[in-house]
């Protein structure tokens, strides 16, 4: 079947950009020929510097034919509604169908050839093509990310004929079977197209390379070719590698050679200095693993010296960069922490939550409770949370945001601090993500804790929640951090009795009146929320953390074991027939609540007529209460599960044996009070109600 490749020539197209312009592209191109009825085999796109591509295998030649059934208003309806009707069909009363009293319209429409529909999807999706940030050029009505040049459009190999007005001195930009290979290396004149293959190989050989695959995959083996041609290693960046395979459409690493004195600035400092000025890979020594005295500076030419001069020219170019990195690293030490704490006091964490130097005592207070909580010293975590946001004032975090907690790790150490000090203040941000490392220093934690803990329960209590897919103050981030912290250190803290309390004592003095059982309930509901997504990326229920959070329990390593016991459990038999028990129990006494309060107290045995099934299931409860009740006193849920186990079988076998709603009332409520029992008796495990199953 037919092809259809298309291709959005224009200038340099930002390489941040990229990547979502060809999900969008997709995206709107197949909404469009979708609705016109088409299908295809196969559709992929491709975005590069210059040029965003489709191709769709397999596009028919022709729209179907289609019958569309609209209905009507009745019969007998009002003479207006079905002049309505009519209008909207375009059909008159006689081409109207009646059923059951009811008029219908059956609209056919004759199918279209494709190359009528392409030219209308095309301007679509150029008018309505949703760049964070576009540009008109002349006193063009049409916007783009950069001048728009050329639109090269083949349909079964030939041109579909169209032209979008774009309002510069032409007038209009016309389709056609040509593009342009690499800016400076290609052929002067345009390439002539074919087909996609064709297009490809032309690309190519005009040194083009069309995915961005191919083209990180190339970056990577020269990268790598020339850095162990001189017995070094590359250092892996792949937020860096995304970027320059985006600047370049024929990327050549180019091995270069710094100024070794550099060496001595902090590391973090040479390698950002290198990505976000020069988009340079740094380079290190496989020896001792250290940063060598060079750089990958990926050229969009082969040059003809090999890249001697290019190499030289970026050397001159990285050291001037580093030589500013020096300034600030020699400046910031001859200032130090008393005067940046100072400096803090004229920034704005937000207007409703103080300065920084305010949310510096809270962190620090904070850090101070907490501490005892995670085995880490009270008197130094609130040393180390006290500095901990100091270097945001540094001049070398001023030009690099991104070493915030870094710099200031390094400058504890230049100013002769505790080692454990500077690890707090360098890794207190941590986990930033879920792939980030998890701080396991008492009191690095600490201070972690402190920190997103202020965070997070002070947007609460000025009530600046999540909502839906907007967090702009990352709070979702700040909740998943703690709970890794408390999860992967096993820390015993009380999200309610410990950490939103003590969190929320510190927002005292914040201008607007905070409910703090109101904002306590909303933290720790959120924590709830926040584990759920956690334990389900590990394959656990989320319907379990809602089942034991029931409970009212706030200790998340406990609630954690909680429900891996749990889960455990409901994946036996045992488990799977005792929740369906339960579950019939539960019905039971929920319909008996409607009328009234449902019968306590001791469940008596040896009564006349009285089944064994009852008598047996009474004393199986009674057991299990206590056995449970042990269990969970030693946080043994692995034995509580067991004991529950027990109350399997008895459990069938009531309900098997037993009728529930006797006529003697005295057998009733004897039997209510039994399975309350039981209810209460697992209850004690969870909230099994709120178990799926």
């Amino acid at each position: 079947m037919p092809q259809l490749l298309l291709e959005l020539f224009s200038e340099e197209i930002p390489a941040r950009m990229q990547a979502g312009a060809a999900r969008d592209l997709e995206r709107m191109a197949s909404e469009r020929l979708k609705a016109a009825g088409l299908t295809w085999d196969a559709l992929t796109t491709y975005a590069g510097p210059r040029r965003l591509t489709l191709v769709i295998d397999g596009l028919p030649t022709a729209t179907p034919d289609r019958s569309e059934e609209l209905k009507g208003p009745r019969a007998n309806a009002p003479e207006q509604a079905l002049e309505g009707f009519l209008r909207k069909t375009g059909l008159t009363r006689d081409q109207l169908t009646e059923r059951d009293g009811v008029l219908f319209a059956v609209i056919d429409q004759k199918g279209v050839e494709t190359t009528s529909v392409i030219p209308g999807m095309v301007e679509g999706v150029i008018r309505d093509f949703p760049w964070p940030k576009s540009m008109r050029w002349a006193d063009a009505t049409l916007r783009w990310v950069r001048p728009l040049k050329r639109i090269l459009c083949l349909f079964d190999g030939k041109v579909v004929d169209f032209a979008i007005a774009d309002g510069s001195p032409d007038g209009q930009i016309v389709s056609g079977d040509t593009t342009e290979g690499h800016r400076f290396m290609g052929a002067k004149r345009p390439l002539k197209i074919r087909d996609f293959a064709d297009y490809r190989k032309q690309l190519e050989a005009n040194y083009v390379v069309l995915d961005v695959a191919d083209r990180k995959l190339k970056i990577l083996e020269a990268a790598k070719a020339a850095c162990s041609a001189k017995g070094l290693a590359l250092v892996d960046d792949d937020g860096l590698l995304d970027e320059v395979a985006g600047l370049a459409e024929w990327p050549t690493p180019i091995l270069g050679d710094m100024d070794p004195q550099f060496l001595d600035l902090p590391p973090e400092v040479v390698r950002l200095s290198m990505k976000v000025h020069q988009k340079y890979f740094a380079v290190r020594d496989p020896q001792t693993g250290k940063l060598a005295p060079n750089f990958i500076v990926v050229a969009n030419v082969e040059a003809s010296d090999g890249g001697v001069a290019l190499a030289a020219g970026n050397s001159r170019v990285l050291s001037a960069r580093l030589n500013d990195a020096r300034f600030f690293w020699d400046e910031d030490q001859k200032v130090g922490f008393d005067a940046w704490l100072e400096k803090l006091s004229g920034v704005t964490f937000h207007a409703k939550l103080g300065t920084m130097a305010e949310r510096v005592d809270r962190i620090a207070a904070l850090a101070r409770e907490i501490a005892p909580l995670v085995g880490a010293d009270a008197d130094q975590a609130e040393k180390a949370a006290r500095l901990a946001k100091a270097d945001l004032a540094s001049g070398m975090v001023g030009e690099f945001p991104e070493l915030q907690g870094v710099m200031g790790g390094y400058y504890a150490r230049a100013f002769g601090l505790d080692d454990a000090v500077a690890d707090a203040i360098r890794d207190h941000y941590k986990p930033q993500g879920p792939a980030d490392t998890v701080p396991t220093a008492p009191l690095t934690v600490a201070v972690a804790l402190a920190d997103k803990l202020d965070t997070l329960v002070g947007f609460f209590a000025i009530d600046e929640k999540p909502t839906g897919s907007k967090d702009p103050f990352a709070l979702r981030r700040a909740a998943l951090g703690v709970i890794r912290l408390i999860l992967d250190n096993e820390a015993r803290i009380g999200l309610s009795s410990d950490a939103v309390s003590a969190t929320l004592a510190g927002l005292s003095k914040i201008e607007r009146a905070v409910d703090k059982l109101s904002v306590d309930g909303e933290v720790v509901a959120f924590f709830a929320d926040r584990l759920k997504v956690l334990l389900r990326d590990q394959g656990k229920r989320h319907d379990l953390v809602d089942a034991v959070f029931a409970l009212g329990d706030d200790d998340l390593v406990r609630i954690v074991r909680r429900v891996e016991a749990l889960d455990a459990f409901l994946a036996t038999d045992d488990g799977a027939n005792l929740l369906a028990g339960y579950k019939r129990a539960s019905n039971i006494l929920k319909a008996e609540e409607k009328k009234g309060p449902i019968p306590t107290g001791a469940v008596a045995t040896g009564l006349a007529n009285q089944p064994a099934a009852e008598t047996t299931l009474a004393m199986a409860a009674a057991a299990a209460s206590t056995a449970v009740e042990t269990a969970l006193e030693a946080e043994d849920f692995a034995a509580a599960m067991t004991a529950l186990a027990a109350l399997r079988a008895p459990v069938d076998a009531f309900f098997t044996d037993v009728l529930v709603n006797s006529d003697v009332a005295e057998e009733r409520e004897n039997r209510l009070k039994l399975l309350g029992q039981v209810r209460a008796v697992m209850g004690q495990v969870a909230d099994f109600g709120l178990v799926a199953g």
